[in-house]
């Protein structure tokens, strides 16, 4: 045994817990802020209160264009949800960065000994937990009543409406970042968000394939403009799950399923909007790496 005084002795304690990554850490922060917020649980009141006012309206007995029981509830959430959560998750995500950086608050989040890429892209994780926990309590809500009323309950169809749902939320949570980047005040940043919005919801279907049609310009390319605006491409899909003819839609749908087919178009309509928000989630943190962070 060694007699060198300032040799350790060897320990018996446990090495304790693991400690948290970085990810970890920043995921466990902006969840427990975010739980706290008002906007959070006004959001969770408006999606879950939505299903469960469906539910009550009995709106599952009633039959439209051959729609009936649980298909016909889900088809008429999704289209609710089409408006209420592009919505909100934009207003909501465009104030935040700008808003800490006005209220003082980024500087002390930067102190953690965390990068900056860690902390950006975990923040925008969380917020994708945040926006999707709520959709997902309303789903199953929904399957849970579907069961209990004696309806067949499609769950592949609901799977894929929440794959859907979660494409359009990485969609406007990466275009939030990139507005709260380049904002340099909450006003600037809520404005803008604003303006965005309403911008696609005016594009959907009146001001430019009004304009178009109008001047006579290619069927192929009005709907292929149609469809780069992501809320076109959620609002069809989530019509091509119950109405694979797409009879609704008129002759526009033979564009549609000529060129994708029902399984093109659904991975197409859950493909491009994920890559849109990356991309545009990855422009706004560019933007934060070159700006002044405090």
């Amino acid at each position: 045994m060694s007699t060198d005084p300032f040799t350790p002795l060897p320990s018996t304690r446990s090495a304790g817990p693991v400690p948290r990554t970085g990810v970890s850490l920043i995921l466990r922060l902006e969840l427990s802020e975010s739980l706290r917020s008002r906007w959070f649980h006004f959001y969770s009141l408006v999606v879950v209160g939505l299903m469960l006012l469906l539910i009550t309206t009995g709106i599952s007995e009633s039959r439209v264009l051959g729609f009936t029981g649980l298909s016909r509830l889900l088809v008429s959430y999704i289209q609710i949800a089409m408006a209420v959560l592009p919505l909100f998750i934009i207003v909501t995500t465009a104030r935040s960065m700008v808003g800490d950086r006005e209220a003082g608050n980024l500087e002390y989040m930067l102190a953690f000994p965390v990068s900056l890429t860690t902390w950006y892209w975990g923040r925008f994780l969380a917020r994708l937990v945040l926006v999707l926990a709520p959709v997902g309590v309303a789903l199953i809500v929904a399957g849970v009543y579907g069961m209990a009323m004696g309806h067949a309950v499609p769950w592949w169809h609901i799977g894929l409406y929440s794959g859907l749902i979660a494409a359009l939320a990485t969609c406007f949570l990466g275009l939030g970042f990139l507005i709260s980047a380049w904002s340099r005040s909450t006003e600037v940043a809520l404005g803008a968000s604003l303006l965005i919005w309403l911008l696609l919801v005016a594009l959907l279907d009146l001001l430019l394939l009004s304009v178009l049609i109008q001047q006579r310009v290619s069927s192929d390319l009005v709907i292929g403009i149609a469809l780069a605006n992501p809320l076109q491409a959620f609002r069809t899909a989530s019509m091509i799950l119950f109405d694979p003819q797409l009879i609704l839609l008129g002759p526009s749908s033979y564009v549609i399923l000529d060129n994708f087919g029902v399984n093109g178009y659904v991975a197409w309509a859950m493909g491009y909007p994920v890559a849109l928000g990356l991309a545009l989630a990855g422009l706004g943190f560019w933007r934060f790496r070159k700006s002044d962070l405090v």
